[in-house]
């Protein structure tokens, strides 16, 4: 089972919210995941990420499993 994510307050200028949400929006991200990106390219770049720290979740819709894919198929018409 993934740990679960943890929630934080963050307070922001308000110009620096724009402009990160400006950015975020220019990269198809959620100005969430657009500081957790730059959170963990900082800390990348300074040698301080964990070796264990997990991936970002994907954007958009998760995959489909083969057995999804099955069931779509059965469904369609020709």
């Amino acid at each position: 089972m993934a740990a679960e994510r943890k929630k934080i307050l963050l307070r922001l200028d308000p110009g620096v919210h724009d402009a990160l949400a400006r950015w975020a929006n220019d990269e198809l991200r959620s100005t969430n995941a657009q500081i957790e990106f730059l959170l963990r390219k900082a800390l990348a770049d300074a040698g301080r990420l964990p070796r264990g720290v997990g991936r970002i979740p994907g954007r958009g819709r998760p995959a489909k499993t083969a057995e999804e894919t099955e069931e779509g198929a059965s469904d369609e018409t020709p």
